[in-house]
């Protein structure tokens, strides 16, 4: 995008981006081309070990053109206390049986084949979900450029804001009503993310379009992101209008050919509605979006048991998943009626499959073009 047709918002002015988009993913390819269109790139680092992290990043900082880019993470503001120094272990010990059965006899009731030597991905991620393992991720993120850093859940501890304002890298959190906003001020926060409860992953209750608003009013002059079935230039537009200075978006990448996430599931994503996502516990022990399917039917049964807290929910059901996704791919149709991941309410507007960049420049142009538009209806009155 060229000097005179930025849109010039303090945010995008702070992060030195063309456009106030921010894209979510956890494909560094995806990542890269929102940097490479004028917004800003975000990758969601919790799913890496430190040297994965280290070399995702460095193949971002090669393939942006120079552009800013930023990463994602995962610390929860409460944590299960465990006082084994293998906390993995110790974490997995207070997995009941009656969970685990729970989700091996749903396994079996599906014909979902074992999975041979497939490493513990559900342990690795649940390490990162801790303070410890959040602080490696955060090491290697501050050796590379980034310009952002966003928490998802609860405020960031303060070593993470002293550490970001030294590198001078904005740190970013997500709210779902303006209590956390409030907190997340006290924390020190620069950036708070209006997450609506039609976005994927962890959200509440409250939609965008009330949200923003309110979390814009909260805000004490901080820039706000607004977040939530956006996945089109109109809708950016319309958050502009809201008051937020940019918009946060994660679904509409999911569509696009760079995403990782596997074909069979984006196939689902271009037969859904928008009515076919849910909230549900299910997946990581907090309420997250996702696309329905027979996973949540057997949840939701009265015999089925309740969704363990984070992390440890995640620690019981992530091999099921491994072994779901896996079969799936290969054709397996009981593991194609499981198959879900996280999805907004936006997935209804999916029609076709195509380039992140060509997405987001898309997103770009159809917004300030619908901005224009918009300032014409000012004063034409007769």
């Amino acid at each position: 995008m060229n000097e005179e047709n930025a849109m010039r918002t303090p945010l995008t002015v702070a992060l030195g981006i063309d456009a106030p988009l921010v894209g979510f993913n956890r494909s560094p390819e995806v990542v890269a081309a929102v940097s490479r269109a004028g917004g800003l790139g975000v990758l969601a680092a919790t799913q890496f070990t430190p040297d994965q992290l280290d070399e995702q990043l460095s193949w971002i900082a090669n393939n942006t053109d120079g552009r800013p880019f930023g990463i994602d993470l995962l610390v929860p503001y409460r944590q299960i206390k465990v006082d084994d120094h293998d906390r993995s272990a110790a974490l997995r010990s207070q997995i009941p049986t009656e969970h685990a059965e729970f989700v091996d006899g749903m396994l079996n009731k599906y014909d979902v084949p074992e999975l041979a030597d497939a490493p513990d991905r559900g342990a690795m991620i649940a390490e990162n979900l801790t303070p410890e393992g959040a602080e490696a991720l955060l090491e290697v993120a501050f050796s590379h450029p980034i310009k952002l850093v966003a928490n998802a859940l609860g405020p960031p501890p303060p070593h993470l804001v002293e550490r970001a304002k030294a590198h001078g890298v904005l740190v970013a959190a997500l709210v779902g009503q303006r209590k956390h906003a409030v907190r997340q001020i006290d924390a020190g926060v620069d950036v708070l993310i209006a997450q609506g409860t039609e976005a994927a992953g962890h959200t509440g209750s409250i939609a965008t379009m009330v949200l923003t608003p309110d979390i814009v009013d909260a805000a004490e002059g901080r820039p706000v992101l607004a977040a939530g079935g956006i996945a089109s230039g109109r809708q950016m537009a319309a958050a502009l209008a809201l008051g937020a200075q940019g918009v946060w978006t994660g679904s509409v990448w999911l569509s696009t050919r760079e995403d990782i996430t596997p074909m069979d599931i984006k196939q689902k994503f271009l037969a859904a509605d928008s009515a076919d996502t849910l909230r549900s516990r299910t997946r990581t022990g907090k309420p997250c979006r996702q696309l329905r399917s027979s996973w949540h039917d057997e949840w939701d049964a009265p015999d089925a048991p309740t969704p363990l807290p984070m992390p440890l929910q995640s620690m019981l059901v992530h091999p099921a998943w491994q072994r779901i996704d896996a079969a799936s791919g290969a054709g397996q149709e009981g593991a194609r009626r499981l198959q879900s991941f996280f999805i907004g309410q936006v997935v209804g507007s999916f029609t076709e499959l195509r380039g992140a960049e060509e997405v987001a420049r898309t997103m770009i142009a159809e917004c300030d073009s619908r901005l224009r538009e918009l300032a014409g209806l000012v004063g034409t009155g007769g």
